[in-house]
């Protein structure tokens, strides 16, 4: 098995646990998510049906009601934990917004039990980083997409984590983090799996922190610790612990040691098919009548 095989079961547990606290120190997530809204307001878009693919608690998904009030929400988590506090929070807005405007749905983003053409939006902030296959995952959001429409995203490029990554170095022989894709493999993943006109950017946020054990207790508390199969089964020993903490400390700037992010955003259009279901391929022509 590939040691960077994310394993979804404890993957779920580990969000599971963390869904009490999670949005206490999800910041980042937040600030991301707050990014992509600012992105639609350039993009012409009445959805009808969205639907928030890793929704987590839901915050994202009552801002996305929040702007789009006559669309129905499909919040869409594996993590039960996630959805059931994404209930403790909507008492407000689905009053407001009315009862029957959201779905929630428990499964996973890479395998959706939902039929082709379901939705106009799929919205998915740092959710993707999760999925062990990518390009099967961008054909299934491409599935359940209707024609036009528009999938927006986000998700985590491979220098993220880059200074707990070198600090980990040469510490044991197991493997700490995910690997992450890079943003141009990405857009090539959307081009191949049916998507037209993706655009791809990212940038870097860096968090501080004062010393090592804050970085991996809040990479814990929001459940994004290790699930690859490469991971160690068991605690880290006090000299690998010693020797992880000193090559980080190599890193302290101004008093904080840095905890740095790439963030990669992106979004894409579902066309209109090139050939009919029986393979015939459609030519568009158009003429005037004199």
């Amino acid at each position: 098995m590939n040691e960077f095989f994310i394993d979804k079961r404890q993957m779920r547990r580990a969000f599971n646990r963390a869904a009490s606290n999670y949005d206490a120190v999800a910041v980042l997530q937040r600030e991301v998510c707050v990014r992509m809204l600012e992105r639609l307001d350039y993009i012409k878009v009445q959805p009808e049906r969205i639907l928030d693919a890793g929704s987590g608690t839901g915050w994202g998904t009552r801002q996305l009601a929040q702007r789009y009030p006559a669309a129905q929400m499909i919040a869409l988590d594996i993590a039960i934990g996630m959805l059931r506090a994404a209930q403790g929070h909507s008492g407000w807005w689905q009053k407001l917004f009315g009862g029957t405007k959201q779905l929630q749905v428990c499964a996973d983003v890479e395998s959706l039990p939902l039929a082709a053409s379901n939705v106009e939006m799929v919205w998915s902030n740092l959710a993707l980083q999760w999925c062990n296959d990518l390009p099967s995952t961008f054909a299934e959001l491409h599935r359940v997409l209707k024609v036009e429409g528009l999938l927006m995203f986000s998700t985590f490029g491979p220098d993220t984590l880059k200074e707990l990554r070198q600090a980990f170095s040469g510490v044991d022989e197991h493997n700490h983090l995910n690997r992450f894709a890079d943003m141009h493999d990405i857009g090539d993943m959307l081009v191949h799996s049916g998507f037209s006109d993706p655009v791809m950017d990212m940038e870097y946020i860096t968090l501080t922190y004062d010393d090592v054990r804050g970085v991996l207790q809040d990479l814990k508390t929001i459940g994004a610790h290790n699930a690859t199969a490469g991971r160690g089964q068991g605690l880290m020993g006090k000299n690998a612990w010693a020797r992880l903490v000193e090559n980080y400390e190599r890193l302290r700037n101004n008093g904080k040691l840095p905890a740095t992010f790439e963030v990669v955003y992106g979004h894409a259009w579902k066309p209109q098919p090139r050939v009919t279901r029986d393979g015939v391929t459609i030519i568009k022509t158009s003429f005037k009548l004199k």
